[in-house]
């Protein structure tokens, strides 16, 4: 069952959404490959601690996050990944690196990779390592509020 948090806000905001039911899988590149969703249409979170602050870094499943670009388009003095230690107690429904993108819910800011802004509909952990919500792009920019910025690139094979 996907973060009963999560779908409370998606279902007081009358957002359209599908739950995607997996074998479970940890990396966002076995989960795009089991579910057959292009590694570009699978948002993965990436948590980073922005001058001693939580935030989640959202790009798609085939980028990998580019630390020193992040921190100079956020201005940041530091930043850094986060630890699991770090953020386990952030999110208390949520298996251990299956946050949902949804920072708004949790108080902190989410900063989305642009290339993900391209894609109709994406498709993100649910609080579970076996379970996606797919919705319209649209819809999660609305209720987020992130900030789009170019902080990636594309993940050498």
């Amino acid at each position: 069952m996907p973060a009963g948090k999560l779908m409370e806000f998606l279902d007081a905001h009358n957002v359209k959404y599908t739950t995607i039911t997996h074998s479970t899988a940890y990396t966002s590149q076995e989960i795009a490959a089991i579910t057959h969703i292009r590694g570009r249409e699978l948002a993965k979170t990436v948590m980073v601690k922005v001058d001693g602050h939580m935030a989640m870094a959202v790009l798609p499943a085939s980028y990998q996050v580019n630390l020193a670009a992040l921190r100079a388009v956020v201005g940041a003095n530091s930043l850094t990944l986060a630890n699991e230690a770090e953020f386990r107690g952030l999110f208390p429904e949520c298996e251990t690196g299956a946050m949902p993108p949804f920072g708004t819910i949790y108080g902190m800011p989410v900063f989305v990779e642009e290339s993900l802004t391209r894609d109709r509909e994406i498709a993100f952990n649910a609080g579970t390592h076996k379970e996606l919500l797919q919705l319209a792009y649209e819809d999660f920019a609305r209720l987020v509020h992130p900030k789009i910025l170019r902080f990636s690139s594309v993940r050498a094979a």
